[in-house]
């Protein structure tokens, strides 16, 4: 089993009941890619040694057995050193999320990830990511008619709230979330899945009954 946390980390492989770090002299970013894919985690970013303070159990794995089609546990031999083999891969982030909400009148959902809001009401897209690594910001996407927008805030607890005052048919159209971070000496980003929006109708002008009946509860 391949013991490997967020895809990024130090590389562990347990064989024979036996959980080690894992080392290899001629690692390269060829064989790192293997050891990616192979645990959904897109490509290889980054691999390198590192050294600690005493030598310990290890299993040594050769970057070209593990790229001839063999699986790191039938690469593995026993040895002892003070390296370990820490990689970054490209998909290191979850998938953030993605939400429409309107405090004026509200949203319905039509299909799954399909919604309309009223025309004239405000809405606001909302992006949010699981906790991981502080900072990073959020680029809302918003595609209508060939043309795209795109739209940028700082990542605050881990969230972004974009506010559009009054819906409009040009706001008609496919909204996504991407969430950027520099770690590990890297950029990532990671997108959410898309939004579909529709406005439709008219706002309609409240009578005198409703406004002070509106105007009496918020009191």
């Amino acid at each position: 089993r391949t013991v490997f946390v967020c895809c990024a980390g130090t590389l562990e492989v347990r064989h024979k009941a036996d959980r080690r770090p894992v080392i290899g002299s001629d690692w390269n970013l060829k064989g790192a890619n293997v050891v990616c894919r192979n645990l959904d985690c897109g490509s290889a970013v980054s691999v390198e040694h590192t050294k600690e303070s005493s030598d310990r159990p290890v299993w040594r794995i050769n970057s070209d057995c593990v790229q001839s089609g063999s699986s790191l546990r039938e690469c593995a031999i026993s040895v002892s050193s003070s390296y370990i083999l820490n990689l970054i891969c490209s998909d290191l982030l979850v998938r953030p999320n993605i939400s429409v909400s309107s405090s004026t009148y509200g949203v319905s959902e039509a299909q799954q990830q399909e919604f309309w809001v009223l025309r004239g009401s405000n809405f606001t897209i909302s992006c949010s990511i699981q906790p991981q690594y502080p900072g990073g910001s959020f680029q809302l996407t918003f595609t209508s008619s060939n043309t795209t927008h795109n739209y940028t805030q700082p990542a605050v607890n881990h969230s972004a709230h974009f506010l559009f005052p009054a819906a409009e048919p040009a706001h008609q159209g496919n909204y996504s979330c991407v969430y950027h971070v520099y770690v590990f000496s890297h950029n990532f980003s990671s997108e959410s899945r898309l939004l579909s929006l529709t406005v439709s109708g008219k706002l309609k002008q409240r009578n005198c009954l409703t406004d002070c009946l509106h105007a009496a509860l918020e009191r």
